[in-house]
């Protein structure tokens, strides 16, 4: 299995994770390297603007996951 066998979920809240789990893995892949991205987090974790952008970018990637769903239209 892969990290990310499939955008298709059961429901809503299900999708919510998967935008999350793409969210993360995207600034893994940007910065792979655990110190760098451990000694930055404070730096975000603290920014208004910074949590902000976190929101918009989980926001777009449970767009794209709802879209696969129909939006978990029967």
């Amino acid at each position: 299995m892969t990290w990310l066998p499939s955008l298709i979920t059961e429901t809503p809240e299900e999708g919510y994770e998967i935008a999350i789990l793409l969210s993360r893995v995207a600034v893994k892949k940007t910065q792979p390297d655990d110190a760098v991205r451990a000694k930055l987090r404070p730096d975000y974790a603290n920014n208004a603007d910074s949590l902000t952008q976190v929101s918009l970018v989980v926001a777009t990637n449970f767009n794209t996951v709802a879209q696969a769903n129909n939006y978990w239209k029967d």
